[in-house]
């Protein structure tokens, strides 16, 4: 009986050092059919009870060399954790979606990047923190010079 206890403490440290975190897939991952037109879908981590972390999401934008931002609904799927982002930008301009979440008092963050053909899984960046303006700056720039294509 020690032992399982040991065990189960053992695993709960394990989930707390992996910290709050996202990872992405296409929307067919959702395995939701009401979600197969959104832009991409995500897990979250970490989270002891995700239906509580707070989730926002924006496009943030290089139209023309002018800088646009637009809020993004995410949208709880049937799956616990995991959530969907519409895509509500326009076509014109290089965009990435920023994400940034809490859940208790643990951040995550990422910048998902997006191409002619959906988002780009290669060049995301995933932070233990909501991104900085530079970091989305640069994958911007890095973006728009055909670095993420």
């Amino acid at each position: 009986m020690l032992r399982f206890g040991l065990l189960a403490c053992a695993a709960c440290a394990l989930a707390f050092a992996e910290g709050f975190s996202f990872d992405i897939g296409s929307p067919m991952a959702a395995g939701d059919f009401h979600f197969k037109s959104a832009a991409f879908v995500f897990r979250a981590h970490g989270c002891a009870e995700p239906a509580k972390a707070q989730i926002t999401a924006s496009a943030e934008g290089l139209v023309k060399r002018a800088r646009q931002s637009l809020p993004l609904k995410v949208m709880a799927t049937s799956k616990a954790g995991v959530f969907a982002v519409g895509h509500s930008w326009p076509a014109e301009g290089e965009w990435v979606v920023n994400l940034k979440g809490t859940c208790a008092r643990a951040s995550a963050g990422a910048i998902v990047p997006f191409g002619p053909k959906g988002f780009i899984r290669e060049s995301a960046k995933f932070y233990s923190r909501p991104a900085t303006d530079a970091e989305i700056e640069t994958s911007l720039k890095a973006l728009a010079q055909g670095v993420s294509k």
